[in-house]
């Protein structure tokens, strides 16, 4: 996840207004028309104002919501709606400092009317329709606000948002809003507008940047967990809001929540849209959260002749982090995963860390974590890696993550076979009847391209039994650079998928090489492949049936290993070679779903007989 800031806005509205004049996403002339101009008529029935780039002058309307952090300013409302549904009666007006006005105040706002992008004109994020530098009246107080729109599972429609205009490269924002015919309309068509919710489930955990997801549908793709699944590229799961309070942290505590609890009574507040999730109701009145006691799940025993294969991304794992986070870690390999044979291990950082120093070796991480596996009353794993060339796989610089295999020597042994460096591929061998890899452990085909700045992957031969079975250990690209749900192009422009495509192209052609010398060979890929299982990487993965992704042995509304922005979605996966078909398969959720995790991912264990 990449790191989040407050962005100032006082210089960045002119210029994300200049640009957009420029580039045609705005239109508007230098001024308005004398006549009345009310909110209404400047949010339009459109996403981009039909004043952009104007100054209004004496707005009337009544402040339903002030912010005196980050984006300052506040908002106010038309109380005397017009009667038609796609424009909105309130706005925001960002005045950079903490605004000298109160909820209730009526006020007459002159000031430049203008489109701001929340994380540029490059991110592909909607705009908020605004009022910047502002001169501001206060002509009463304590006046009633406009009655709030309630935003609730019969008021949301079920497809997310129109097609994207062709002639406008997919752009959205100049068609009509049709709020009864979609969500993403309905949202825009509430944007700066008082709204609210009643008793709604949490989808998605609150966070560090306190803030939470709810639905208003309570039977969109539900887990029995209290998630709501993203099973598709059309399942968008309209439902979802994401939550955030007013009032300054220090003066009010944002509640905990996990997923499947309850945020009881009204929330309300204005509806206002930002760079990390979109369409956000601004809570001048949370509800209380209502805890439904949600457990963290543990997986069952493999049995004598099973084995235990998983795969967990542990969160950038290194010496400096807390012996608290090895020793949650170590918990949970012991008491959740229940002591798989063979972990794959994604995000172990090197010796010391973030720091970047041109260290590689990641020994002491390793120790550390093994030794708390121990202590937590595991076995006493042994592993095998591959160090990086240094700040060439990607994720923070100097930490040079990379996989790792841990194994139970007591139950699984490894075949090394050495040579194995960062630059050095490892190849398919036949021996007698039986593939084998020229290095163990090996990285498959470094130089290609597809792992520019990226994890190579892993792979290990392994036997159990007296039988062999190869494992690759993989962490594909991220979706950095991937445009939201929210975005103003629909669909959005996904453009992290073009590297995974060709990541999934380089394994799935490994795996052919490894049932080429071997039909019935073993082979299970494994790791953070950072894409759905219903995604073109999968396919990719799956092509001419060299491998099945597991996961979709679960039922659909358990198929999920992470959870982001309130949908519970696929990124971690273990996928099988045909000779594995039958199999046990479980995403144990500890992780993603919990305010307090020691990952944000959740493991993923498979058991079969080989």
């Amino acid at each position: 996840m990449s790191a989040r800031s407050s962005v100032p806005r006082s210089a960045a509205v002119a210029t994300v207004v200049a640009t957009a004049l420029a580039t045609g996403l705005l239109a508007g002339s230098s001024s308005a028309s004398a006549a009345e101009v009310r909110i209404h008529d400047i949010q339009g029935t459109t996403r981009i104002s039909p004043l952009a780039g104007q100054q209004v002058t004496d707005v009337q309307g009544i402040v339903t919501g002030v912010r005196t952090y980050g984006s300052r300013g506040f908002w106010f409302q038309d109380p005397q709606a017009d009667d038609n549904a796609a424009t909105s009666e309130g706005i925001f007006v960002f005045t950079g400092s903490a605004p000298a006005v109160a909820v209730g105040d009526a006020v007459k706002v002159s000031g430049l009317v203008g489109e701001f992008i929340p994380g540029g004109t490059n991110s592909g994020n909607q705009s908020v329709t605004q009022i910047s530098k502002p001169t501001v009246a206060v002509f009463s107080s304590g006046n009633a606000l406009p009655a709030p729109v309630t935003v609730s599972a019969k008021s949301v429609p079920a497809a997310y948002a129109p097609e994207g205009d062709p002639a406008a490269a997919g752009s959205i924002n100049a068609l009509p809003l049709n709020p009864r015919a979609y969500a993403l309309d309905y949202y825009e068509s509430l944007e700066g507008s008082n709204v609210r919710i009643g008793t709604s489930r949490v989808v998605g955990a609150s966070n560090s940047f306190s803030e939470l997801w709810v639905t208003v549908k309570p039977h969109e793709h539900d887990s029995r967990r209290g998630a709501t699944v993203y099973g598709s590229y059309t399942s968008q799961n309209t439902g979802r809001l994401k939550i955030q309070q007013l009032a300054p942290i220090a003066e009010r505590p944002f509640p905990k929540a996990n997923v499947g609890d309850v945020l009881t009574g009204t929330t309300e507040g204005p509806l206002d849209f930002n760079q990390f999730g979109g369409y956000t109701l601004t809570a001048r009145t949370l509800g209380t959260v209502t805890d439904e006691g949600l457990e963290r799940e543990s997986t069952r025993v493999q049995r004598r002749g099973e084995l235990a294969v998983a795969t967990y991304n542990v969160e950038n794992l290194d010496p400096g982090d807390p012996q608290d986070k090895f020793d949650a870690l170590a918990g949970s390999v012991v008491d959740n995963l229940a002591s798989p044979d063979i972990m794959a291990l994604e995000e172990i950082q090197d010796n010391n860390g973030a720091k970047n120093d041109g260290t590689v070796a990641a020994d002491q991480t390793l120790k550390k974590f093994t030794d708390a596996i121990v202590a937590a009353g595991g076995p006493a794993y042994e592993w095998r890696t591959v160090d990086p060339v240094n700040n060439k796989d990607g994720g923070e610089p100097g930490g040079n993550i990379r996989q790792v295999f841990l194994f139970n020597p007591e139950r699984v042994s490894f075949t090394d076979r050495a040579g194995g460096d960062a630059t050095t591929a490892t190849d398919v061998v036949r021996e007698g009847r039986h593939a084998a890899l020229t290095l163990s452990p090996g990285r498959i085909d470094p130089a290609n391209a597809a792992w520019e700045n990226s994890r190579k992957p892993l792979a290990g031969e392994f036997t159990f039994r007296g039988r062999t079975v190869f494992v690759i250990a993989n962490h594909f690209g991220s979706k950095g650079g991937d445009e939201a749900l929210t975005s103003h192009h629909q669909p959005p422009v996904r453009s992290s998928e073009a590297k995974r495509l060709l990541q999934a192209q380089a394994v799935n052609g490994f795996v052919k090489e490894i049932l080429t010398a071997q039909r019935n060979a073993d082979v299970l890929v494994v790791g953070d492949i950072n894409d759905f299982e219903f995604s073109a990487t999968t396919k990719a993965l799956t092509d001419g049936g060299a491998l099945y992704p597991a996961i979709k042995a679960l039922p659909r509304s358990e198929r999920y290993s992470y959870v982001f922005q309130g949908n519970a979605q696929v990124l971690d996966q273990i996928l099988t070679s045909p000779s594995i078909d039958d199999f046990s398969y479980d995403s144990v959720h500890i992780n993603a779903e919990f305010a307090d995790q020691d990952s944000d991912h959740d493991p993923q264990v498979v058991r079969f007989r080989p």
